[in-house]
């Protein structure tokens, strides 16, 4: 008699718009989402629009205890906390950074929560290096875990997209890792990079003009810019400040091909002046990536869409706030 397929009771911390649910979804696991808790009212609007209201809920996870979490009745903690103690833009404060309390706080909580047998945490690359992450490792071990650390991009496994992160899978320690490794694991050797998708297979059709590169962006701005083009197989990560700023918070797209790009480009910069100059840029073309365009990068599913009251400008933040479904996903292959 076989075995009946096992319906893991996840509680989803540090939620967002429901990156880590979606994982679940595409690893095709048997799952129970029992909570889902972030303190961002745009985030959860985008879930409840997407999965319903019954489990998302707007909440402080400091107000959370062992004894709440306990009655949960969970067996799979899924978080994602807040990367910017951890970044340049967050002056690097770690683990003195306000916001990174309620991560510290569910460390606290480890060693009190029995029942918890599986636990996947992501964050932003140089984690790893933090006052955070060495108290977190610790804490997990002193809870009765063992743990694998991962720093991966979605480019590693066809994804045109690069967006390195830190992942860590902590299990019981009767439990063992199909990916087992002293180090951090970079790279994934089962996945090969053949059949690469291009970034013009992602792409939608009949974009709107407010979409394209303004006059001063073309001019200012675009030779410090990622281009991409139909034929690309990468792009740069995209952050919560897409659009916002120029530079370093995402790749921008040419509807033309490379060759075609590069020279009308080179006859933009041979320009006798600014006006010839900008006119030129513009046959270009160039464009910002729709919010559908970043969330196909991000292996979103088709079906995941936004509530029409969420600006493009919140669809960006929350966006670049998000996981990368496909990399966490065979991740989720160590939840068994």
């Amino acid at each position: 008699m076989e075995n009946p397929v096992k319906t893991f009771r996840v509680l989803e911390l540090f939620s967002g718009i429901g990156g880590m649910r979606m994982a679940l979804e595409r690893a095709g696991k048997t799952f129970e989402i029992v909570s889902a808790i972030d303190v961002n009212p745009v985030a959860n609007a985008v879930y409840s629009h997407n999965f319903g209201t019954d489990t998302v809920r707007n909440g402080n996870i400091l107000s959370l205890s062992a004894e709440k979490i306990s009655k949960l009745n969970v067996d799979t903690i899924m978080m994602s906390p807040p990367c910017q103690p951890f970044t340049r833009n967050g002056k690097f404060e770690d683990i003195h950074d306000r916001r990174a309390d309620p991560f510290v706080h569910i460390c606290d909580l480890l060693d009190q929560m029995p029942k918890i047998e599986f636990i996947l945490m992501e964050n932003v690359k140089g984690f790893e290096k933090s006052e955070a992450c060495a108290m977190y490792k610790e804490r997990l071990i002193q809870a009765g875990f063992h743990y694998q650390e991962y720093i991966l991009s979605p480019h590693q496994f066809r994804v045109p997209n690069t967006r390195h992160r830190y992942y860590c899978i902590a299990k019981r320690k009767s439990r063992s890792f199909k990916h087992a490794s002293h180090d951090i694991i970079t790279d994934l050797e089962n996945y090969s990079t053949e059949n690469v998708l291009t970034v013009g297979e992602l792409m939608e059709q009949e974009i709107p003009q407010s979409f394209l590169l303004k006059s001063t962006t073309l001019l200012k701005h675009l030779p410090l810019m990622d281009v991409c083009t139909p034929d690309s197989t990468n792009s740069m990560c995209f952050t919560k400040a897409y659009t916002h700023y120029a530079e370093g918070t995402g790749s921008v797209f040419c509807p033309h091909s490379r060759d075609d790009f590069d020279k009308i480009y080179a006859r933009a910069m041979a320009a006798e002046n600014e006006v010839a100059k900008e006119a030129l840029l513009r046959e270009l073309h160039v464009r910002y990536f729709t919010p559908k365009e970043v969330a196909r990068l991000m292996s979103f599913p088709e079906y995941f869409w936004f509530p029409e009251s969420t600006t493009n400008k919140q669809r960006y933040r929350v966006l670049g706030n998000s996981v990368n479904v496909f990399v966490v996903s065979v991740l989720l292959e160590e939840l068994e």
